[in-house]
């Protein structure tokens, strides 16, 4: 019987895929539940922050005291968070989470000056149909410039990526110059990744060509995702990605290569 196909295709889920079709479907179709990391609780607390900052503070008023007036608040609340109380972190595992987590804000106070932005969505949503699929995907924080032109910023709370790896992760990228130019009639000039624990920008500049290119692709890697459903074929890739995956006891490669090393 053929597997159910998902509902929409994310950044998030086309590199899952992309970087294991196994994992892709114990954790997207099968929703076998994976236990939190700390690693992902901190970006998405970090995330929250900078999107309130954003919101309760106009230009002018965005200053490092704010950062940490929204941190100190958000911080209170992230108690009853049902996420990160399965974390289980005794006092000093939270003091240290909460120090890495004010690290992280401060740095990207380093990265730009939040006066000069002009942020027109903060945790924007957007959807369109892209050759038989639903594309979703979340902007972090979409800017407009002086001259009108759209910037799309995406905070990122883990290391920049090497120049070897730095393709794979412009995915993201693409998908989001692909829903700007389906939902809103235009591409934009940049998207930005903020890397704030390096803290380092990469910019992209998406181009008409690269737009199409994207559109042809996703349209590939869903004919891929259609053909392993109605098969039921998702194979492991093995890589460096198996030594933190949550699906390590259900996967016959990791159990194999445990063998070859024993």
């Amino acid at each position: 019987m053929a597997l159910p196909l998902p509902r929409t295709l994310s950044p998030s889920k086309a590199a899952a895929f992309t970087d294991c079709p196994l994992a892709f479907r114990f954790s997207v179709l099968d929703r076998i539940p994976e236990p939190p990391s700390p690693h992902a609780v901190r970006g998405t607390f970090v995330h929250a922050v900078l999107e309130r900052f954003f919101w309760e503070h106009p230009a002018g008023e965005r200053t490092p005291e704010a950062a940490l007036a929204v941190l100190a608040t958000a911080w209170v609340e992230l108690q009853d968070d049902d996420t990160f109380m399965a974390l289980g972190l005794g006092a000093e595992a939270a003091l240290q989470f909460r120090a890495e987590a004010e690290m992280l804000v401060a740095n990207y106070l380093r990265i730009e000056d939040p006066n000069a932005v002009h942020a027109i969505g903060v945790e924007l949503g957007l959807e369109a149909q892209v050759g038989g699929v639903v594309l979703r995907g979340i902007i972090d924080r979409l800017d407009l410039t002086p001259e009108g032109d759209l910037v799309v910023v995406d905070y990122k709370t883990g290391w920049a990526p090497s120049a070897q790896f730095e393709r794979s992760r412009l995915n993201g990228v693409h998908t989001y110059a692909l829903l700007c130019e389906q939902v809103l009639g235009r591409p934009p000039t940049q998207v930005k990744l903020l890397y704030l624990r390096d803290p380092v920008t990469i910019v992209a500049t998406p181009t008409q060509q690269s737009v199409r290119g994207h559109r042809a692709r996703t349209s590939a890697l869903w004919a891929a995702i259609e053909r392993a459903c109605e098969r039921e074929d998702f194979r492991p890739r093995p890589s460096g990605l198996c030594r933190t995956c949550n699906f390590q006891h259900l996967c016959p490669a990791f159990a194999q290569l445990n063998q070859a090393a024993s």
